[in-house]
């Protein structure tokens, strides 16, 4: 019987980089996203790898919509083996002029959803006596960089959430690892690249060399191949003692 994956912001960039990765190992997926066109981009997966499928634009600002988001993946596919926290926002502002509702927004989005799905989703866990919860962090959830207060606090309270949550879910054989990418060519990061090109007066060819990529060794952004290819490796059936891991998949940046 297929196994069933949830994975939050699914419809573009690095989360649906990871679905076309678990749709190729036969999972049914449940795929979440503001695209406009999420049902078809659902719809065109399970066709190209006979899955089933199911598609949510729940509002990750709100706990009561990401219950809601859990419980309808549930009664859709009658399980949940594995959530993929992947959805993510950012900004990117001196502290001194960072507006508060996109602080507020940043911590809502990348780590309080963390939070109120992974609660929603433990009770099933907990009764199939399985479950893996892979939280898609960053780098910046390692290591710091200016101009992102809000990004980097989300991101790091995600690695901490991902150690408690390992240790209270060992008795049940459910898992919780982080993994923290470098720069992806997303559209998110698309949007850094000229964010980031204002914040620091440079072009965005210079943004990408002197500051995007400065700090990694491999000067290179990194595959959502390789990042997709460690959220099989975690969601394993085998992967049961790897738990409250962070894996840095940056290029060499936390390496020095």
């Amino acid at each position: 019987m297929n196994k069933t994956v949830l994975i939050t912001g699914s419809t573009s960039g690095i989360g649906l980089g990871i679905a076309h990765q678990f749709a190729k190992e036969s999972y049914n997926i449940m795929f979440h996203g503001l695209e406009a066109n999420g049902q078809d981009i659902a719809n065109n997966i399970a066709q190209e790898h006979n899955i089933k499928v199911g598609f949510s634009n729940a509002n990750l600002l709100q706990s009561e919509a990401i219950e809601h988001l859990i419980n309808e993946t549930i009664n859709t596919f009658g399980s949940l083996h594995v959530l993929v926290n992947n959805a993510g926002i950012q900004f990117v502002s001196p502290i001194e002029d960072f507006p508060n509702n996109k602080y507020e927004n940043i911590i809502a989005i990348n780590m309080n959803a963390v939070f109120y799905a992974s609660k929603a989703a433990w009770k099933q866990m907990k009764k199939q006596n399985f479950g893996r919860i892979i939280n898609v962090s960053s780098v910046h959830g390692l290591r710091a960089s200016e101009f992102k207060s809000a990004y980097v606090t989300a991101k790091h309270g995600v690695i901490g959430m991902t150690k408690v949550l390992a240790l209270e879910g060992a008795p049940f054989n459910i898992t919780c690892n982080a993994i923290c990418p470098g720069y992806v060519k997303t559209p998110l990061v698309e949007g850094q690249i000229k964010d980031q090109a204002k914040a620091h007066h440079m072009t965005e060819d210079d943004v990408v060399e002197k500051v995007m990529l400065k700090k990694q060794a491999v000067k290179q952004f990194v595959p959502v191949e390789t990042i997709a290819d460690m959220a099989i490796l975690l969601a394993k059936d085998s992967s049961t003692t790897i738990t409250g891991t962070s894996f840095a998949l940056d290029g060499g940046w936390s390496a020095q």
